[in-house]
């Protein structure tokens, strides 16, 4: 593959703790740096903010920081959903759990009509996302 898309999400503040949620949901390996730790001589509440997380899983790859105190956060309606798509009906279900625990389900994970299930959340963190569950080919569309 000569290029991949990753989400970068940005929590002002919460970096830290919505990433070790996400891996709680998703698994995999999650590194994350301090601002302190890229600049040594930060001092204060800023050292401690996540200049960049990375989770990255055998399905997906997030990315994530809280910016920068000069940022503006981002407006609370987002033009962006995180969509998980795929036949693994048992590993899909257990993420759409996990995201929905604390979060607001906007669209139940239902029968879609276009076959399988489509539903809609957004997590405790304010992020968007979108389930699309496939049937699994049969042996015949092997």
């Amino acid at each position: 593959m000569s290029f991949k898309l990753n989400p970068y999400l940005r929590f002002h503040g919460k970096a830290k703790e919505a990433m070790e949620f996400y891996h709680g949901v998703f698994g995999g390996q999650l590194a994350m740096t301090t601002m302190g730790e890229m600049q040594p001589d930060l001092v204060g509440p800023d050292a401690d903010k996540i200049m960049h997380a990375q989770l990255d899983t055998d399905h997906l790859t997030l990315m994530a920081s809280d910016g920068f105190e000069d940022a503006e956060p981002a407006d609370s309606e987002s033009n962006v959903s995180l969509a998980l798509t795929g036949t693994d009906e048992a590993a899909l279900r257990s993420f759409w759990d996990g995201l929905a625990a604390d979060g607001t389900v906007t669209q139940p994970l239902v029968d879609a009509p276009w076959g399988g299930a489509f539903g809609m959340v957004v997590d405790r963190f304010g992020t968007d996302w979108m389930f699309n569950i496939q049937p699994a080919p049969t042996a015949q569309e092997n």
